[in-house]
């Protein structure tokens, strides 16, 4: 097998931790050790040296499970491809994980009204799809500002217990993620999280509550999310469930 062709076409194989499937690619390359990736869409890929024995390498990734393991569940924090939107009457967008059809008409004044099913724009200029956008996420910022923080207190009410301290809160647009936490423990979350129910939302918040104590995703860190917010693996795949939508 040549260098190229080794490199050009991966090999398939998979190994079983407990029961945990874990699927790999591997390419084979001309280096001295073997590399473990897993990427944002959940592929494990193997980087091998030429001729590295196939029974060494499911025993290599087998003993870096854990750490497989750890880097899906952090990963799934990560945002989901959602599909564009392209701001016209009758195409639905999302509020607290309800969808709404949206009306946008010219009228007197700049609005945005969520009832009866409709997220309504009104705009005293004619409402082209990119007027409308900005007027719809002026309003989804200006909701999140209150529902964010009103979450966050309820969350916090509950980590507390833990001896958690409450952080400052960050809102912005993120392209990757629901959330993160910084070393100094400021905590930043998506305007995103806007469009998901507010179950979801309490398992990104309370996420990042629990990475104030603990920074890496060890067990430690998984028991204390589950003893924070119990059944937190249904939350998780709702929200990722919707997003997606």
């Amino acid at each position: 097998m040549s260098t190229d062709s080794a490199a050009a076409v991966p090999a398939h194989d998979r190994v079983r931790w407990g029961r945990t499937e874990i699927a790999f690619e591997v390419r084979y390359t001309r280096r001295k050790t073997l590399a473990i990736t897993v990427h944002p869409d959940l592929r494990v890929c193997v980087v091998a040296p030429l001729g590295a024995d196939a029974a060494a390498i499911r025993a290599k990734v087998h003993k870096r499970a854990p750490w497989i393991r750890d880097q899906w569940r952090e990963l799934e924090l990560y945002l989901p491809k959602q599909p564009p939107r392209a701001y016209v009457n009758g195409e639905t967008h999302r509020y607290l994980g309800r969808q709404y059809r949206l009306r946008a008409e010219q009228g007197v004044e700049d609005s945005v009204k969520c009832l009866r099913g409709y997220l309504r724009v009104t705009t005293r200029l004619e409402p082209t799809p990119a007027l409308v956008q900005r007027r719809l996420e002026a309003w989804y910022r200006n909701r999140a500002e209150e529902v964010l923080r009103e979450r966050l207190a309820a969350c916090h009410a509950r980590a507390a217990r833990e001896g958690i301290a409450l952080p400052t809160l960050h809102i912005k647009r993120m392209h990757k993620r629901w959330g993160s936490c910084s070393p100094q423990g400021t905590i930043t979350l998506n305007l995103e999280l806007m469009k998901a129910p507010k179950e979801g939302i309490d398992y990104v918040i309370m996420h990042e509550l629990c990475h104030l104590r603990e920074a890496h995703h060890g067990p430690r860190f998984w028991a204390l999310l589950a003893r924070l917010l119990p059944g937190f693996e249904q939350q998780r795949e709702r929200l990722n469930r919707i997003a997606a939508q």
